[in-house]
């Protein structure tokens, strides 16, 4: 996932836009934290199949990185890092949330597709609040975009993923 994620980043179309290195991102996740741990998980074939089954959608990888933020000894948030394609091309995004698996935060940080099928800041921000407990489904408690649906759809799946990623990971007790 790195190695991937280094090669998103490193650029691409004439439109691909980095908004963000994944330190940066991190960075940014977790303001006002001592300190952010990074562990690796390698999923065995039970946890793909759990968190494809919450997610309603497929896992490209078993290897996950989960980023946790704290401040002393309370944890602040966890973080993901979803690397998808769009359409032909792919997007970079982090997932914050908060201590209960819910979603504070979503950003962008890097889109390779024409920027004319990015999101804006506004449509991203629906997901703040949403968990598992809803639909997340494009047409139904997700907003559409008229000229970027495959961008919405990719979106909203990465999340979904993150959330299912924070059952297994953390609720589950890894």
């Amino acid at each position: 996932m790195a190695a991937w994620l280094g090669a998103v980043c490193a650029g691409g179309g004439a439109e691909a836009k980095v908004f963000y290195s994944r330190s940066e991102a991190v960075d940014l996740a977790f303001p006002g934290a001592d300190r952010v741990e990074a562990r690796t998980y390698a999923l065995s074939d039970d946890q793909v199949a759990r968190v494809e089954t919450l997610a309603r959608s497929p896992l490209h990888t078993k290897l996950v990185k989960l980023y946790t933020g704290w401040k002393g000894e309370e944890i602040v948030g966890y973080a993901f890092i979803d690397l998808h394609t769009v359409r032909t091309l792919p997007e970079a995004f982090l997932v914050v949330l908060d201590p209960d698996g819910v979603v504070r935060s979503l950003r962008v940080l890097a889109f390779h597709e024409p920027l004319d099928y990015l999101p804006s800041d506004r449509w991203y921000a629906q997901f703040d609040r949403k968990s598992l407990a809803e639909p997340l489904r494009v047409g139904g408690d997700i907003h559409g975009i008229v000229g970027a649906t495959l961008s919405a759809r990719a979106t909203t799946r990465g999340v979904r993923r993150a959330l299912a990623l924070y059952e297994v990971l953390v609720r589950s007790g890894h």
